[in-house]
């Protein structure tokens, strides 16, 4: 069983100019992104879009992902659903592809209990013998994984890792303190912070276009204890990370791609391609922070 650890990028998925999916720059992003030294990839997120994404094209993203990766990179393969006999259904899958690990967000519409978040995480984690990530964001599944509950699902033997997507920093160091070494934390939206308090990991929308740095940036914090220098290469990244972060994550990421000569499509609706003047955005951060897709023969 492979450890998580570092940058993973949350990933976009690629869309050819009819919008459907365009494996082959699915494959070429693969590539590039460990050429440029990413720590691991997670395809089928939200920022992947998977809520706007057959079953059968599930199957070919995640499928196409872990053998791009080869070994060379851990995959996470996102299988949340409402079901929680659906999301057995999609870890199993997973679990058969090849894939690493899954990430899992709680049930997003039926605003389950916590007692009934335990045997969720109990029944899919019981089911397969893969890593499990669980994905805390209360702000998209209308349900909060706080420390507390987090210790109790770190109880159940495979659930050995979280995705904390809240601003409240302090919950890295509260999951650490109440959890021990049976979770390990990946922060959500905070990065350089979640490293402070410890976190071993950061599952990054804005690595989708500069994976290098940010995962030089955990490199810096964990491994080199290098503060000053993290959080110099942090706040030049934070235009990025903060313009990735909002409502337009994806069309955002898409858009910033585009202006860097690598075009994956526009985002499906009900998502729609951005605005002028927040393309305009993309385009000067790709100058300012001289952004490029650039792969090696």
């Amino acid at each position: 069983m492979k450890t998580f650890r570092g940058t993973y990028t949350v990933m976009i998925t690629p869309f050819d100019e009819r919008g459907e999916l365009d494996l082959p720059a699915l494959r070429r992003f693969v590539d590039w992104q460990i050429e440029q030294g990413i720590h691991g990839l997670i395809p089928l997120g939200s920022t992947g879009e998977f809520l706007s994404l057959s079953d059968e094209e599930h199957v070919a993203v995640a499928e196409t992902v872990i053998r791009q990766a080869a070994g060379r990179v851990p995959v996470l393969v996102g299988t949340g659903a409402e079901d929680t006999r659906e999301s057995v259904r999609l870890s199993r899958r997973a679990e058969a592809l090849g894939a690493d690990g899954v990430m899992i967000i709680p049930p997003f519409y039926s605003t389950p209990t916590d007692d009934e978040l335990v045997h969720h995480y109990k029944t899919i984690g019981d089911a397969i013998g893969i890593p499990v990530m669980v994905y805390n964001n209360p702000a998209t599944a209308n349900v909060d994984l706080k420390p507390q509950l987090v210790a109790r699902i770190a109880e159940i033997p495979n659930c050995l890792y979280i995705k904390e997507s809240t601003l409240e920093v302090t919950r890295v160091r509260d999951i650490i303190r109440l959890c021990g070494d049976r979770m390990t934390v990946f922060g959500g939206i905070l990065g350089f912070e979640s490293f402070v308090e410890g976190a071993q990991g950061w599952v990054a929308v804005a690595s989708n276009i500069a994976p290098g740095p940010l995962a030089r940036l955990f490199e810096l914090v964990a491994d080199e204890e290098k503060i000053r220098e993290a959080r110099d290469l942090y706040l030049r990244y934070l235009p990025l990370i903060e313009f990735v972060g909002g409502q337009y994550y994806v069309g955002g990421s898409k858009a910033l791609l585009r202006h860097m000569g690598f075009p994956v499509g526009n985002p499906r609706p009900p998502r729609l391609p951005l605005p002028a003047d927040r393309d305009a955005m993309a385009r000067d951060i790709v100058r300012m922070l001289d952004l490029g897709f650039r792969q090696a023969a």
